[in-house]
């Protein structure tokens, strides 16, 4: 006998391109979106308008693409952005970058004229699929409104999948007027790949013969449970842990294992250590022109250590370095998987080398000599200190590109995950924007952002986002006159010959003031530290943003050298 079947009616409600958008957002759980508002996307501001979903209005595309890069790294969850056609996508397209080297999720969507203008060069108009096509997962543009809920599932399942990254979508505006009727999808489900029972055993067969192992962390998909699961290994079989360009925050760097970062300005002992180690084993990070020292720190196709490589997306491996064993893993996933090899075998021939390596990264990140040699009136290097004694353990600090960066990177010792926000992309105007970002995604924390003078007046006009948003991010402008980095690289190559990185820069303080934060100026070491303790004060009583601007010789270019050092020594070899 059988069972009569039994019709059941789904009652779908009729709804426009815009107001299917705002809820496939919703289901798949986003609570911020960041963007500049544009005539080509008015319906999702109006569905916007009854939506839960906080909507955070910037000053400019690359701050908005900025933040949801940041938010991206803060979370795990693709960062969203909005902007308009034409100017704002190119204006976006600094963060699609970033995020693409930097395996953020992030998901940019883009006005588009209607398909009616389409191929016209009607106002505005881009082909956003070759314009992004280099720098995303994914670019496509929803000519449907009854497929607005299948793209957007697929966008965060690409955004997140194998290695992250950003995707871009593309709304036409008579698509986003339309009305239809569609059911919802469901919440999207990352996937990734686990390191095979095989591999695991190799692995482990290889690290019990080596003799001089070195682990080097990075890339993006990690979370606080896989960064103890990897350091309670590291400690149980004493292995050194490096940690990848801008990525220092995947083990607290006051722990024994931790001995310095892969990246610009290595410590030399460091760089030394891993050229001579006999096992290298990189889980995360993409092996690129940063990490490997431009491809001196591993010799290219073939290293002289032994490699092993895991990445989450496969094309990563064997990119440039070929290796006996090639992982493609989630980082939660290996993680997971290396906990369960527990302890190893043979490891007290290279116990030794752990506080070894640690020495060494002590004497590296002792106070230069340069400042007492110059006699400076602001030491940098104090400042740092100061930070560290001043602000709680678990701050937040962000930076973008610029010589000063370097300050955050050897001296500065991060806590653990989400303790760190740059960009391995080295894009300027990164700073502010992530500062902001963070404070507005984690309000209870402290976020101190570092930015060079040329760097913050790349996206400084953000300050005012904080200031409407009520972010008490606190700014550090280290301003010294000058695009730093390209006046070393200048001094090096052409001695003396100073050229368009010379700097005429505003008061930052009163600058900041004007905008409705705080602002103070800080021009010996002794004024520093009660200026942040300040600044820390008013940032969480009035829950307002707060810039101190360091006044400082621009001599002072490195920890360990000046401008004319620099110039004399490459005069000295017939530069």
């Amino acid at each position: 006998m059988g069972f009569p079947f039994l019709a059941i009616t789904v009652m779908l409600k009729s709804r426009s391109g815009g107001q299917l958008i705002v809820d496939a957002l919703q289901i798949h759980g986003v609570d911020t979106i960041f963007g500049v508002p544009g005539e080509s996307y008015l319906p999702v501001l109006d569905a916007l308008h009854d939506s839960p979903i906080r909507f955070i209005i910037n000053r400019q595309e690359g701050g908005a693409a900025f933040m949801a890069d940041a938010y991206g790294k803060m979370t795990g969850k693709p960062g969203i952005c909005f902007v308009t056609r034409g100017p704002g996508a190119t204006n976006a397209s600094i963060g699609v970058h970033t995020a693409y080297q930097d395996s953020t999720p992030m998901i940019l969507f883009i006005g588009q004229v209607g398909n009616d203008f389409v191929e016209r060069e009607a106002f505005q108009e881009i082909d956003y699929r070759r314009m992004f096509g280099p720098m995303a997962k994914w670019v496509a543009q929803i000519d449907r409104a009854d497929r607005v809920p299948e793209y957007i599932a697929r966008a965060f399942q690409v955004a997140t999948s194998g290695r992250p990254g950003p995707v871009v979508l593309a709304l036409p505006e008579d698509m986003l007027a339309q009305t239809v009727e569609v059911a919802d999808t469901l919440h999207y489900t990352p996937v990734q790949a686990y390191p095979s029972p095989a591999q695991l055993r190799q692995l482990r067969s290889m690290l019990e013969a080596a003799a001089r192992p070195v682990l080097i962390l990075g890339g993006s998909g990690w979370d606080q449970t896989a960064c103890t699961q990897l350091r309670e290994f590291a400690e149980l079989n004493h292995l050194p842990v490096a940690c990848a360009f801008r990525f220092q925050d995947l083990i607290d760097n006051a722990r024994p294992n931790y001995i310095g970062d892969v990246g610009i300005g290595i410590n030399p002992q460091l760089a030394k250590r891993i050229q001579q180690a006999d096992l290298v084993i990189a889980i995360g990070p993409r092996l690129g022109e940063m990490t490997t020292g431009g491809y001196t720190l591993l010799e290219a196709p073939l290293p002289k250590q032994t490699l092993v490589h895991v990445h989450s997306d496969a094309l990563e491996l064997g990119r440039v370095y070929q290796a006996p064993l090639l992982i493609n893993s989630g980082m939660k996933e290996f993680a997971h998987a290396l906990s369960q090899l527990g302890q190893l075998k043979n490891t007290a021939r290279w116990q030794h080398s752990v506080a070894e390596a640690k020495a060494e990264l002590h004497a590296w990140q002792q106070e230069p000599a340069i400042f007492a040699k110059e006699n400076a009136p602001l030491n940098l290097w104090r400042v740092v200190q100061d930070i560290m004694r001043l602000a709680p353990a678990d701050s937040i600090i962000t930076n973008g590109a610029g010589n000063y960066a370097t300050w955050a990177h050897r001296y500065f010792r991060y806590a653990g995950l989400r303790t760190q926000l740059a960009p391995t992309s080295g894009a300027m105007g990164y700073s502010v924007p992530s500062g902001i970002a963070a404070k507005l995604i984690a309000p209870e924390r402290t976020v101190i952002t570092f930015a060079g003078d040329g760097e913050y007046m790349m996206n400084g006009q953000e300050l005012t986002t904080a200031v409407q948003y009520r972010a008490g991010v606190i700014i550090i402008v280290f301003n010294n006159g000058m695009y730093g980095t390209i006046r070393m690289h200048q001094e090096r190559e052409f001695p003396g010959r100073v050229s368009g990185t010379e700097l005429h820069n505003p008061d930052f303080a009163a600058l900041a003031r004007a905008y409705g934060a705080s602002g103070e100026i800080v021009l010996t070491t002794a004024e520093f530290g009660p200026a942040l303790e300040r600044a820390i004060v008013h940032t969480a009583t009035h829950q307002l943003p707060a810039v101190i601007e360091l006044r400082y010789d621009g001599n002072l270019i490195t920890p360990g050298a000046t401008l004319e050092t620099l110039r004399q020594t490459a005069r000295n070899t017939g530069k």
